[in-house]
């Protein structure tokens, strides 16, 4: 299984923010309106419920986008699911990949330089980095802005996704800092149009994208 060309856009699941939707049906509309992954993210659930949430993602994704599950490997196995998105306490990357095999993209949560140096090293296929804007989500957790992105593209990171507040507004900052795409929660699970606010997100990056492409071309 290979990651989706950049720029990425990953739909986060919270589903306490989706203004009394199902998760589903906020899920369905974003993978319509160009969501590459939808990471289920709910870590409050029994494990049950999150194998049958994990499963009913499964038939709205499959075939159109990558669904990860946060931290339980078994359950991403179980579920058939495409990656598994591990964070700073979480099982190791090595532990995850001996788990999953091959048939597992191996995701990454980051907060820092050091941080991403050490997943880079572990051989994470993917890295999640946040949060970069002020977000609703962590309020308590300091931004670290574009500039943390542009550090870790110098760096030579590669992929790597901006989370962390990241809105229609400010998504093509992410991508032009060096960022393969961007990870969001409310700006897409708060929405009334879940659809049209992913496609408005991608369109940002894709434009951004295009751009820094065109200036990396020698005159």
């Amino acid at each position: 299984m290979q990651l989706p060309e950049p720029p990425m856009l990953c739909l986060v699941t919270d589903r306490r923010r989706c203004l009394g939707r199902p998760i589903e049906q906020v899920a369905e509309a974003a993978v319509i309106g160009g969501v590459d992954i939808v990471q289920l993210r709910e870590k409050d659930l029994p494990a049950d419920q999150l194998l049958g949430l994990a499963e009913r993602l499964r038939s709205i994704t499959a075939g159109k986008a990558l669904l990860f599950i946060n931290d339980r490997v078994d359950v991403a196995m179980a579920a058939g699911a495409d990656g598994v998105q591990l964070g700073e306490r979480s099982v190791p990357v090595g532990a995850a990949r001996r788990a999953g095999g091959d048939s597992l993209i191996i995701g990454r949560s980051v907060h820092d330089v050091e941080g991403a140096m050490d997943a880079m090293r572990a051989e994470a296929d993917l890295l999640v980095f946040g949060a970069v804007f002020a977000t609703v989500s962590h309020p308590r957790v300091r931004p670290r802005g574009v500039g943390a992105l542009r550090d870790l593209a110098r760096l030579g990171v590669s992929p790597f996704l901006g989370i962390g507040g990241i809105t229609a507004q400010n998504a093509a900052s992410v991508v032009e800092a060096g960022a393969a795409g961007a990870a969001v929660i409310t700006a897409i699970t708060e929405s009334p149009d879940p659809q049209g606010a992913a496609r408005l997100i991608r369109s940002e990056m894709a434009q951004a994208r295009r751009r820094s492409d065109a200036e990396a071309v020698p005159a």
